[in-house]
């Protein structure tokens, strides 16, 4: 699987050749040119590492990564940035940042931090098993879409666990009993509505497609 990077870089030569460079090291990598548009990109899919540039339009890179971090986003990040200014990266740690390379940089230097950083972060990726902008972290038994915890119940944990595990195929009512009930109880099939119903108010109904008589499969 790919190691999905968030870039935020308005200089797009510069934005492109990085782009460029780490795709054919293997990363899939999404460029933003503007702080919104890379905002919008985190409620669309989960990205593994970010890599932003402070001065961008809209949204300045200090103040996107403050908004994701306050919305218990602990996704690593890289400043790539051409300040200099003691109070602009003590700002940014402040926020969150991982690390913050000076422009200009040697690109080389810039995979090797990346891959130092994967390594200390390697347990929260390996943990987390994503649908596109949902977020399964089976270490804590938490959902996440966009970023944004989702509470739910155990039982809606074991039921979106097992759609997410499952994603693309159709999961059997059948499968769902055995997963979230013991022998020893008895379940209905308005049961497995109800907590379908739920989690669709959650995540949206169009996430959770329902199989005529057979069962219910996720979508990306």
């Amino acid at each position: 699987m790919s190691i999905k990077v968030l870039l935020l870089e308005d200089d797009r030569l510069f934005g492109e050749s990085i782009q460029d460079f780490l795709e054919e090291e293997g990363f899939e990598v999404t460029l933003c040119p503007n702080g919104q548009e890379a905002l919008d990109a985190t409620f669309e899919a989960q990205f593994d590492l970010y890599l932003f540039d402070i001065n961008v339009p809209l949204i300045d890179g200090l103040s996107l990564l403050s908004e994701l971090r306050s919305a218990n986003d602990q996704t690593p990040a890289i400043y790539l940035t051409s300040h200099h200014d003691i109070s602009v990266l003590t700002k940014a740690f402040k926020n969150g940042a991982s690390d913050y390379m000076k422009k200009p940089f040697d690109i080389e230097e810039l995979l090797v931090r990346i891959n130092a950083l994967l390594r200390r972060y390697k347990p929260l990726i390996s943990h987390r098993h994503c649908v596109g902008a949902l977020c399964l972290d089976t270490q804590h038994k938490c959902l996440f879409l966009g970023g944004y915890e989702i509470s739910l119940s155990p039982k809606e944990y074991q039921l979106i666990a097992l759609l997410v595990h499952n994603a693309g195929e159709i999961v059997t009512k059948e499968m769902m009993m055995d997963e979230l009930w013991s022998a020893s109880e008895s379940v209905s099939e308005g049961a497995i509505r109800v907590y379908i119903n739920r989690l669709k108010q959650e995540i949206g109904n169009d996430r959770i497609v329902n199989v005529r008589g057979l069962g219910y499969r996720l979508v990306s």
